[in-house]
């Protein structure tokens, strides 16, 4: 899927497996796997572990850790992502859940994640990069009582303490010293003056726009993360892995810095971008949305500003640049058996389950991206309950172009369009090129007869390594990039056959719905 981050365009990341990450999508409250919000993540071939489950920002899990990802069934073809295969570990901000094993899907099919390494825990969840997450509980979001407490207590101990020896000090310099302490006055101090493009005034803009979503499915389960106001008919832009627990029947709510309190509903989901639509069910005048950059033109050194809610801390800003860009990046959150795919924009900012849904914002305020994911350190699936080891500098957001193009279907007809190639591919990570499979499954052909890959001429067998530009190393990269594109677009596809290498042009087909 497209980068996210605004500045100049920078060249794509290197051939490397893509990452699957951990979605930061709230703080799970005991939620069943989606962060939304925690995913799962493949694992990678070639890597300790592959972003089968891309983490996301958006939540911090309750409940108990996801477990650990069943294998990844054949993916679809016609999907693409970055020439770096999907990175390994990866975990919804909103705490991941199991990924499954590796092989071959159809461009009409949903293409099952990626091999999960071995994904390092975060937080007792699947999806990291090392150990695949523990498959079947979707990320739990848990709420940061205990955290909270432990640095109320902190406080207090720190004020007493303080005010012990500052009394201390007072009484020496009445006593010992005989004369009288000079004190300047908070009215003498230098004001202090903040630029516009601080990142103070860019978080005091950003953050009345910015509102953590609380997902409560019907059963009781649910989690936290964040959205921002996408228009000033109350639209709000988040992660599907972050209020895909309460979609149906459950209890969804969005709170401004400002703590009022909006019931939502949802408008629409897509699982395979990890993106979702949700609506104020009475919105307050006034709202401001925020306002949205390019992410194509985002080079790789510019400054972000990440906004969200990790463990349930709402209003949390933190700061980094752009890492990468179109790095391949497949997650889920345990609750499907559907990956998200996305070529998304790295930063260093901050993130951590409960950032899921929401903006990465560049230097002037505007948002380039989605916080959606994260590569967890440890052993373990990157976001459930227990143990997560939070970031580690490896955030992954949903290009805000993409977003905006999903967010657009959505709102108009309640359901994605996907791009597609019309053949199924070898979703093994870590090679040469995304191979066409042999078969499409179930009986059905590989190549979708009169699909946009039969009209070029290709066939099974052959390797596809490059889109456009781009190089191709893995099922799951080809997923990711193509997905940066819309129906319609004409590609130039390079592949090789018996050793000898070809391009055609191939016009892309389109698939409507996540039911596929």
């Amino acid at each position: 899927m497209s980068t996210e981050n605004e500045g100049t365009a920078v060249p794509s990341a290197p051939s490397v497996p893509p990452v699957p990450v951990a979605a930061p999508d709230g703080t799970p409250a005991s939620a069943p796997g989606g962060f939304t919000q925690d995913q799962r993540y493949p694992d990678q071939p070639g890597r300790s572990s592959e972003p089968g489950g891309a983490g996301g920002f958006g939540g911090t899990a309750q409940g108990s850790p996801p477990a650990q990802p069943p294998s990844v069934p054949p993916s679809e073809p016609g999907q693409g992502s970055e020439p770096t295969t999907p990175l390994p570990g990866a975990v919804p901000a909103y705490y991941p859940g199991s990924t499954g094993s590796t092989g071959s899907a159809p461009d009409a099919g949903w293409p099952p994640p990626p091999p999960p390494p071995a994904q390092p825990s975060y937080g007792g969840g699947g999806g990291g990069w090392g150990e695949p997450p523990a498959s079947g509980p979707r990320p739990a979001r848990k709420r940061p009582g205990g955290l909270i407490a432990a640095v109320l207590a902190a406080a207090l101990v720190a004020g007493v303490v303080g005010g012990g020896i500052g009394y201390w000090a007072a009484d020496r310099n009445d006593d010992s010293v005989g004369g009288g302490s000079t004190t300047v006055s908070a009215a003498d101090a230098p004001v202090l003056k903040r630029e516009a493009g601080s990142t103070a005034a860019v978080a005091g803009k950003a953050l009345p726009s910015v509102v953590t979503i609380t997902a409560q499915a019907q059963g009781g389960d649910g989690g936290t993360g964040t959205g921002f106001v996408y228009d000033k008919q109350g639209h709000i832009l988040t992660n599907n892995h972050v209020v895909a627990s309460a979609a149906d029947g459950g209890d969804l709510t969005a709170t401004f810095s400002n703590g009022k309190e909006y019931a939502a509903e949802v408008v629409g989901r897509a699982e395979g971008y990890d993106v979702a639509v949700l609506k104020l069910k009475d919105p307050p005048s006034g709202l401001k949305p925020l306002a949205l950059g390019n992410s194509d033109k985002v080079a790789v050194g510019d400054s972000t500003i990440a906004i969200g809610a990790p463990f349930g801390l709402s209003n949390t800003v933190t700061t980094g640049i752009i890492s990468a860009k179109n790095r391949p990046v497949a997650s889920g959150d345990g609750s499907s058996d559907k990956n998200s795919y996305m070529s998304a924009l790295q930063t260093d900012a901050s993130i951590n389950p409960g950032n899921s849904g929401g903006p990465l914002l560049d230097a002037r305020g505007a948002v380039i991206g989605m916080n959606s994911a994260i590569q967890p350190s440890g052993g373990g699936g990157g976001g459930g309950g227990g143990g997560q080891s939070g970031s580690v500098g490896l955030g992954f957001a949903i290009p805000i172009n993409q977003a905006k193009n999903v967010a657009e279907q959505l709102i108009k007809t309640g359901q994605p369009v996907y791009p597609v190639i019309g053949a199924t591919v070898s979703m093994a990570e870590g090679g040469d090129g995304a191979t066409i499979s042999g078969d499409g499954g179930g009986g059905t052909p590989a190549v979708t007869p009169d699909g946009p890959a039969a009209k070029a001429g290709l066939k099974s067998g052959d390797v596809i390594t490059k889109f456009n530009d781009v190089p191709i190393d893995s099922g799951p990269t080809l997923i990711s990039e193509i997905w940066t594109h819309k129906p319609g677009d004409k590609i130039k596809i390079t592949y090789t056959r018996d050793g000898k290498e070809s391009q055609v042009e191939v016009t892309l087909g389109e698939r409507k719905g996540d039911s596929q």
